[in-house]
């Protein structure tokens, strides 16, 4: 792998209206917020970097390192040098390296992309290969409708694993363990998965809408993001259901951010964030105080973290170290995965894992996959699982929780309807 030599060429072209009408309907690739972002054309990769359970050590180390090998000997042509141009490559890597599913990066053939008023794209072929023909619009295939119903862990069984999360914090085994659980279905085979892509990115723009190897969803929580040096990641911690009304929305927020259980669950995700980030970064600041972020849907509590990137590090070195935080795994980490393992009877595979892209110069945009679910071929029709987890602390009552869950699965379970 470290001996392809790979060849980037960026390149300004006019407006388009629709950058995923572009992308494969069936393995869409494509990462989109507030309009901006970058989708892979059709379905052709000139590389991909897949490591199965078993690799040794870290997955994420391991691909970091074939990456920076791709990097150093690729030769590119970017005069634009905006965030998702020149050499790019998507990725989404597995909650836990005990996963039977893969982590993977991917290198597109081509890529279009947008930032503000300024449109690209971007071929990318080993030496001596032509340059594509001009990017063709892919029409989007029917509306579809996908069913979705209790996966491995019913919702008796979620509260059952809270009072058994609850219990081992009594006991002093963690201070705090994020659960979750799955919903299972399935959509008719040949469906234009464009259409999910396009209706998350619709309804919640301020979320990272993603599309990567069958992994599709619209994350609020960056883990992080790396331009030009500058570190920023956005910590979520602590949910609350919006109201049906403005007085129920005033009274659901208030109640957010006054809520002594919700801001210890942040303040446990923000220091954690905060103690990994310190050894890789200079001028490390976060906000005192948690702001709360409105979605369609919920309110989040949220902090912004700032800081300089030290020398030599790239946004998939930060992605190895931040992961898993404290927002989906709980506190201490080690401790917490062990009792993620013991409480949910499910593989998490890439939920709550990292999923966005890096260049290669080392910039990228990362966040945790949440709000997602995993599609996956078999025979006539494609398979479906979702997910969605709650922080639970000292204090948190087990069927509020569930209710949480509920609350996080309706993009997708509305995207999918």
């Amino acid at each position: 792998m470290h001996e392809t030599h790979l060849v980037a060429q960026t390149r300004q072209i006019d407006p388009v209206e629709d950058l995923l009408a572009y992308a494969d309907p069936a393995r869409p690739l494509a990462w989109l917020r507030r309009g901006d972002g970058i989708v892979a054309v059709g379905g052709e990769t000139v590389a991909e970097i897949r490591l199965p359970r078993g690799a040794e050590g870290s997955r994420t180390t391991a691909i970091s390192t074939v990456w920076r090998g791709l990097s150093a000997a690729a030769e590119v042509d970017d005069p634009l040098h905006l965030p998702g141009t020149g050499l790019v490559a998507f990725g989404a890597f597995v909650f836990d390296e005990e996963s039977a599913s893969d982590s993977v990066l991917v290198v597109p053939r081509e890529v279009i992309g947008r930032h503000g008023d300024r449109f690209w794209r971007t071929t990318i072929g080993t030496a001596g290969s032509a340059t594509p023909p001009a990017p063709v619009v892919r029409d989007y295939g029917p509306h579809w409708a996908g069913t979705l119903g209790p996966g491995a862990q019913s919702p008796q069984g979620y509260q059952d694993a809270v009072r058994g999360g609850l219990s081992r914090i009594a006991d002093g085994e963690v201070s705090k363990v994020v659960l979750a659980r799955d919903l299972t279905g399935s959509i008719p085979g040949g469906s234009d998965l464009r259409r999910l892509v396009r209706a998350l990115s619709t309804g919640y723009p301020d979320t990272w809408t993603f599309a990567v190897d069958g992994l599709i969803g619209a994350s609020p929580e960056t883990l992080v993001t790396v331009d030009d040096g500058t570190v920023t990641a956005r910590v979520l911690a602590g949910t609350i259901g919006r109201g049906a009304d403005p007085d129920a929305d005033t009274l659901a927020s208030s109640a957010l951010a006054s809520s002594t259980k919700d801001l210890d669950e942040h303040q446990y995700a923000v220091q954690s964030v905060l103690t990994v980030l310190r050894p890789h970064t200079r001028a490390l600041a976060a906000s005192e105080q948690p702001f709360l972020l409105k979605l369609p849907n919920l309110f989040h509590l949220a902090t912004d973290v700032e800081a300089e990137l030290s020398d030599g590090e790239s946004a998939l070195d930060l992605v190895d170290v931040l992961h898993p935080t404290a927002a989906v795994a709980g506190t201490p980490t080690a401790a917490a995965i062990r009792a993620i393992r013991d409480l949910e009877p499910f593989d998490r595979g890439r939920y709550a894992g990292p999923v966005g892209w890096v260049d290669g110069e080392g910039n990228g945009e990362w966040a945790i996959a949440l709000r997602c679910a995993q599609f996956t071929s078999a025979g006539d029709a494609v398979g479906v699982t979702a997910y969605a987890g709650a922080g639970i602390v000292a204090g948190s009552d087990p069927e509020t929780e569930l209710l949480e869950t509920r609350v996080k699965f309706r993009p997708l379970v509305d995207a999918l309807a």
